[in-house]
């Protein structure tokens, strides 16, 4: 079979198949991802863990109950002398036994230490939140990023396949030319290759795409052997720098987390002074005792119930200098998070100004070369005219051909570079998850 036939064959079989996948909308591909995504998952079950950890059950405000109870039972032989002189022997004495109490603990006072470290514990959920809501915004940046890689990949491949039609109907006019002897075998040497070119470049792109579908459906946590398509529109919101450069003081997740882990360190300023602190504590008890005696004792039975009340205070007078050393540390840690919060809000600053230049350069280039396009389109139709009147050779056809593609390629990598760009722009705002895609 001629080696022609078979790839267009190829190539006509993956544009069918192509045909009648479903499009995945990016609203479905967010769904899915936030839905499935391993990364995602995981971050949830910390962030339960952290919820967990902030109950009012974890904080020490409660009291503490607990019960104990025994039995026990001996079997005894004895020989017992009485005062008198006389004596006796007593085999297989039986004693049993049985005792229980339930005992309640309360701290009532103790430095402020219990308050400040439930508070410590709120803070850590809140914090969780923050690192959640960072993985989300991660995953979703490297969602889109994979999602417009798709979408431009498809775009590439619908002009590729284009540029192939052209040099397939290129290389059946040279040949009708050379069979009537109006060219020579070279332009039909030159259309040949130009086509396998062409051919080889379509394939390529076909095996990118299918990766790239792949790993996105990875992403998303769902069968990677899913076939699909992708919406190409792209929209671009009306972005300011002062509303993204407000936006980001109140919600860039990052500094925002350095913020809570500041007032932490504060509340374990309050923990560590806590220790020097008196301590007041209740308690109290119920239990019931009952013995049953072997014949010899005093006792036959002892039946009796107890009830006791009392009050703890405990004062850390002098325990070595622990605590001074745990109060400077806790200084220390606090005067450290300060630094890293002053670091991360000035690296915010950095991160939105680039963020800012790599956007406003990428909105210019794809305006450019959308121009480039356009003038290589005019320039294309002219030269494909000039080339059935014969007017231009089939060298100077494919070099307007071979610019267009280039133009075309250089637009739809310019436009998505814009739309990951404002993407950055919109996680560094703390906006990214109620932006619109």
């Amino acid at each position: 079979m001629n080696k022609y036939i078979i790839l267009s064959i190829l190539i006509l079989g993956i544009t069918a198949k192509s045909w009648a996948q479903a499009v995945l909308s990016k609203s479905d591909a967010v769904s899915i991802a936030l839905e499935n995504n391993f990364d995602i998952r995981a971050a949830i079950n910390d962030q339960e863990v952290a919820e967990n950890n902030a109950s009012i059950l974890n904080s020490g405000y409660l009291p503490t109950v607990t019960g104990t109870a025994a039995t026990n039972y001996s079997i005894s032989n004895s020989n017992l002398t009485f005062s008198d002189g006389s004596d006796t022997t007593i085999n297989g004495a039986n004693s049993y036994g049985t005792n229980g109490q339930v005992r309640l603990d309360y701290t009532v006072f103790d430095g402020f230490g219990r308050m400040y470290n439930y508070k410590i514990l709120q803070m850590n959920y809140d914090l969780s939140e923050l690192q959640a809501r960072l993985v989300m915004e991660n995953t979703l940046i490297n969602l889109f990023t994979g999602y417009y890689e798709i979408a431009r990949l498809t775009e590439n491949e619908q002009t590729q396949k284009e540029t192939l039609d052209i040099s397939r109907e290129r290389l059946q006019r040279a040949k009708y030319s050379f069979d009537y002897g109006q060219n020579t075998n070279l332009d039909v040497l030159n259309a040949e290759v130009d086509y396998n070119t062409d051919s080889i470049n379509y394939l390529t792109i076909t095996q990118q795409l299918r990766n790239q579908k792949r790993t996105l459906n990875l992403m998303m946590g769902r069968d990677v052997r899913i076939e699909f398509e992708v919406d190409t529109t792209l929209t671009f919101d009306d972005i300011l720098y002062s509303t993204i450069e407000e936006h980001a003081k109140v919600y860039n997740a990052t500094v925002l987390q350095e913020k809570n882990r500041l007032t932490s360190s504060q509340y374990s300023i309050q923990v560590a002074k806590s220790s020097i602190i008196p301590k007041i504590g209740i308690n109290g008890s119920y239990g019931h005792n009952y013995n049953h005696n072997a014949p010899g004792n005093f006792l036959s039975e002892l039946n009796s119930t107890t009830g006791t009340v009392g009050a703890s205070l405990s004062w850390n007078i002098f325990d070595g200098g622990k605590s001074n050393i745990q109060r400077q540390n806790s200084r220390l840690a606090y005067e450290n998070q300060k630094i890293s919060l002053e670091r991360a809000e000035l690296t915010l600053e950095t991160q939105l100004q680039n963020a800012w230049t790599l956007y406003q350069t990428a909105l210019f280039v794809m305006q450019a070369e959308s121009k480039n396009l356009d003038t290589n389109q005019l320039n294309f139709n002219r030269s494909k005219e000039q080339y059935e009147l014969g007017q231009i050779t089939s060298i100077e056809f494919r070099q307007a051909q071979f610019n267009l593609l280039t133009a075309s390629l250089n637009f739809n990598q310019a436009k998505y570079s814009a739309k990951n760009a404002e993407l950055a722009l919109l996680q560094l705002s703390g906006s990214l998850l109620n932006a619109s895609f």
